[in-house]
């Protein structure tokens, strides 16, 4: 039975004081390996992206003060998720607004290109703390927008990033769709490190494609503060026997800019600064269900868990949902993991080269 190891006030910005709930294991395998993994639940500093990095590092140092090996911070901490904003659509579809465009321009100069001087800095954070790194961005391609988690390891290195694969309802009037060439699971010292991205999290051919290569412990960043998400993140954990590491942001009203240069919409009249707009639910959960840290709902925190690697097969033993549970003479799934591009170009160079190769093959 994991007991509280720690309850730790932190020294982290200015707002709320944040929590560090640390969990170990008692009676763990000797042999097995242990991971400390820490989930960030804090809000992003909207439209400005070199004040939410800072941030990051600031929350990145003080986890791994408390010895952990593995951060993951919420969906669209980079870049931010506008909640409450319709980007001049409001509840019907037409044409935006000349506001909602304005919007889109200030959300579009927040986001972040990947490579680019952020994900530089990201990397360095990693290396310096020596963690591996899971960070919820919006990352920009030109002038499309992606929801995505970006990877980093402990030597500094940037390693890939998932794009949400589906952005759920308003979303998709703002975010891009990711393809099958962004749905990496890492091989680490940790463990096989993956993730998806909120309501990706509830496609069964999704996850089950995680499953497919491995995912030991799967990072789901997310905008939901239900509780009923608390049950989608267990029954994963359960589904695929692995740790489930959720993490959301807390969002009171003032960590966005003031009226009018933001409105929340959907919420009657205009919030009070302290409103809270997201109560956060940031979890850790282990492979037979079990809640390790978390869920918390009182303000920005790190939520704190020693991993035993050895519970994986231990759930395993009796499902194993891609391996002795499986019937793929029944039911199996193809996953078309390549780039799906809009444009592509064929120089002359490349043609003359594979018409000199067709040539060369040609009898006599």
């Amino acid at each position: 039975m994991p007991i509280p190891m720690s309850l730790v006030p932190s020294g982290s910005g200015g707002g709320p004081a944040v929590i560090a709930e640390v969990e170990m294991n008692v009676g763990a395998d000797s042999g097995a390996t242990t991971v400390r993994a820490t989930v960030v639940q804090a809000s992003t500093v909207f439209y400005d992206t070199p004040a939410t990095l800072d941030k990051a590092e600031r929350f990145i140092e003080e986890a791994a003060g408390y010895g952990s090996q593995l951060v993951v911070f919420p969906e669209a901490f980079i870049g931010g998720y506008p909640r409450g904003s319709t980007f001049g659509f409001g509840i019907s579809i037409s044409n935006p607004k000349d506001k909602g465009k304005d919007e889109f321009l200030k959300y579009h100069a927040a986001a972040i290109d990947v490579p680019g001087p952020e994900v530089t800095r990201l990397a360095a954070m990693a290396g310096k703390h020596k963690i591996f790194l899971v960070m919820g961005v919006i990352e920009r391609e030109g002038y499309t927008l992606y929801c995505s988690v970006l990877f980093f390891d402990p030597l500094g290195q940037y390693l890939g990033k998932h794009r949400k694969l589906m952005p759920t309802a308003l979303e998709r009037i703002i975010w891009g769709f990711g393809d099958g060439s962004t749905i990496p699971v890492y091989d680490t010292p940790l463990g096989k490190i993956g993730a998806l991205i909120c309501w990706e999290n509830k496609m069964p051919l999704l996850r089950t494609a995680l499953y497919g290569k491995g995912i030991e412990i799967y990072c789901a960043p997310t905008a939901d503060s239900r509780q009923v998400w608390q049950a989608s993140m267990t029954h994963i954990a359960l589904e695929g026997g692995c740790f489930v590491l959720s993490a959301n942001q807390f969002c009171r009203r003032k960590d966005y800019p003031p009226p009018p240069e933001y409105i929340f919409a959907g919420l009657g009249e205009e919030p009070s600064p302290d409103t809270v707009v997201c109560p956060g639910g940031s979890v850790i959960i282990s492979p037979s269900g079990e809640v390790l840290a978390g869920p918390n709902y009182e303000g920005e925190a790190l939520i704190t868990a020693d991993l035993d690697l050895g519970e994986i097969a231990r759930a395993k033993f009796d499902f194993d949902v891609v391996g002795h549970y499986a019937r793929p003479e029944v039911l199996s799934l193809v996953v078309n993991d390549q780039p799906h591009l809009p444009v592509s170009f064929t120089s002359a160079a490349e043609k003359a080269s594979a018409a000199k190769s067709d040539s060369s093959a040609k009898p006599y």
